[in-house]
């Protein structure tokens, strides 16, 4: 009864300071509305008294929590859905709160605990991911040169887009740190004419990968490896890693960069393409959105601010050459992703378990509200070694639309 009289209590502040459009229905057939409306956009149904201390302190970790583990439902278009969270969240989480989500977590990136991290999200079911990827399974930020264009369109533009900035030739060796299931290099070797190595921490990710290069007739120029960076030996004149400098940890910046002055030749070129944050302080400022992604979906991801990833990468001997902001492309990406698993509900559900399926649903959309919101970033980075002569750098950037 005490928990009650809170939460109703709550709901009024709530419906006095913030009118959101949403409802809580209460195990019993208690209604409290949340705001001012005809029909809510979202109904919170909650089946016990065990969520409501999720939602009388409704930080974003709390909220995804309370969902994930089936202590409320939802109704309501997804987005909407998203976008009451984080309507409740910045109504609610205290200055104390703040302060104490203001803090860089460092976690410990052994060869170990990286691979456990890694296998924990991208081996979860490779017909998982088919089911609502483009047709070359690239899970990374899409490239909408127009913004028309499809999922499948998109994916491609991207992978050309990297290949031409970091102006591939026939004949290259190139090395994809974090390979995925292969799309860059199937494309680096069959549209560029590249000698490629692919490498990842994903056992699933390797047998596909592996298999799609069979099948694509192109063992003697791709080679997939399950492999972590620091162990790479060689040089290459081309390096990519797309989506994979998030599980370095921001403190092994500077080696992670480190190693790829370290495998590039001395004329080559290399793209880092990943998600940065926001806040110069790398502090948390999507209201425990980045708790929740801890502990149900990427284990030890750590997001740096830009600044720091290109301070970075002069202290590992690499200079920037081209900087590009795609926050707007991944919005628009993890809309579709959304929308996609949306409508493949039945079949996802089929390989995989409750619980993953309600995490995956609302880290898509409420990634895809991140990006849109400016509470993440992404950027893609083009660096050679640095102490080369001026000469070795292009006039322009035409020759990347070209």
């Amino acid at each position: 009864m005490v928990l009650q009289k809170q939460v109703a209590k709550w709901a009024n502040n709530i419906r006095e300071q913030a009118n959101v459009q949403a409802r809580l229905v209460l195990w019993d057939g208690q209604q409290l509305d949340l705001g001012q409306f005809n029909t809510p956009l979202v109904t919170v149904h909650v089946k016990g008294t065990s969520a409501l201390p999720y939602l009388i302190s409704p930080t974003m970790d709390k909220l995804g929590e309370a969902y994930v583990t089936g202590k409320i439902d939802l109704d309501g278009r997804l987005s909407d859905v998203i976008n009451l969270g984080f309507e409740l969240a910045k109504n609610t989480v205290t200055e104390s709160r703040k302060s104490l989500t203001n803090f860089s977590k460092y976690f410990i990136h052994t060869k170990q605990e990286d691979l456990k991290a890694i296998q924990f999200h991208y081996d979860l079911s490779n017909e998982f991911y088919r089911l609502w990827l483009d047709r070359n399974m690239v899970y990374s930020c899409a490239y909408f040169e127009n913004g028309d264009e499809d999922l499948d369109t998109a994916q491609l533009k991207k992978i050309d887009h990297i290949l031409t900035k970091i102006k591939v030739r026939p004949g290259d060796t190139l090395l994809d740190i974090g390979c995925g299931w292969g799309a860059l290099v199937l494309r680096a070797a069959q549209k560029f004419g590249a000698k490629c190595v692919g490498i990842t921490l994903s056992e699933k990710q390797l047998e596909l990968a592996t298999q799609r290069v069979k099948d694509a007739g192109l063992e003697d120029r791709i080679e997939i490896r399950l492999q972590d960076y620091r162990d790479i030996n060689g040089q290459f004149d081309r390096i990519t890693s797309v989506g994979m400098f998030e599980h370095v940890g921001r403190e092994n910046l500077p080696t992670y960069f480190g190693r790829l002055h370290d495998l590039l030749k001395d004329d080559g070129l290399a793209m880092n393409h990943g998600i940065t944050a926001t806040d110069q302080d790398e502090a948390d400022r999507n209201f425990g959105a980045g708790e929740f992604l801890d502990k149900y979906v990427f284990p030890h991801g750590e997001l740096p601010h830009l600044s720091r990833a290109i301070h970075d990468m002069q202290r590992g001997g690499l200079e920037v050459l081209d900087v590009e902001n795609l926050r707007r492309h991944y919005a628009r990406t993890l809309e579709i992703w959304a929308d996609n698993f949306e409508k493949q509900t039945p079949a996802i559900k089929a390989v995989i378990d409750p619980e993953h399926y309600r995490v995956w649903r609302v880290y898509l959309a409420g990634c895809a509200y991140a990006f849109m919101h400016d509470q993440i970033c992404i950027y893609q980075v083009i660096c050679q070694k640095a102490g080369k002569r001026a000469d070795s750098i292009a006039w322009n950037r035409r020759y990347i639309y070209q």
